[in-house]
């Protein structure tokens, strides 16, 4: 089963984002995708070598995933997920995961027509998206569970819901 904090780390977690719509949601993750990368790879390779990934660039591979059919999944929560950009000197091996805590709840087109105040984004590496086709619906599924919902909404900090969802990944765990 795939856990939750297993792509995303604390740094890429967002506690009471103020957006006005989907396409804005999906640009800050962009932005969040595209600023862990380059941090990333900046700390890992000397700085002449780092070909840096744009924000529009992940935001524009997110939006055309989203024409193709809504991830607003169902209780408030969409799961938007595409490939990150083509990079020559990216060197990734595993997805990259946001999180976003709205403020106010957005139109999304969900399933359940309700407006969606959760978003758990993940981005995948294009050599690597055959290795990780599965952990979407294991994602998907864990981010139904409504007292975990009902605990993330509560969230008083980005620190606050790394800890909720580091405890729903242990309790997941014991009880496989």
């Amino acid at each position: 089963m795939t856990k939750l904090t297993e792509f995303l780390s604390p740094e890429n977690i967002r506690h009471g984002v103020l957006v006005s719509s989907k396409k804005r949601a999906l640009e800050l993750i962009g932005k969040i995708v595209a600023q862990h990368i380059n941090q990333s790879q900046c700390s890992q390779q000397p700085e002449e070598q780092v070909e840096t990934i744009c924000p529009i660039s992940c935001f524009s591979n997110l939006f055309k995933r989203e024409k193709l059919g809504s991830t607003g999944l169902n209780q408030g929560v969409a799961l938007p997920h595409a490939k990150l950009p083509a990079c020559k000197t990216l060197v990734l091996d595993k997805p990259i995961a946001v999180f976003l805590q709205l403020e106010e709840a957005i139109d999304y087109v969900a399933q359940d027509h309700k407006d969606i105040d959760l978003i758990y984004a993940i981005m995948f590496p294009e050599n690597s998206c055959e290795q990780y086709k599965n952990c979407l619906p294991q994602i998907a599924k864990q981010l139904t569970d409504k007292p975990l919902l009902k605990q993330l909404r509560a969230a008083e900090s980005a620190e606050d819901i790394w800890q909720i969802l580091m405890y729903a990944d242990n309790h997941s765990k014991n009880e496989e």
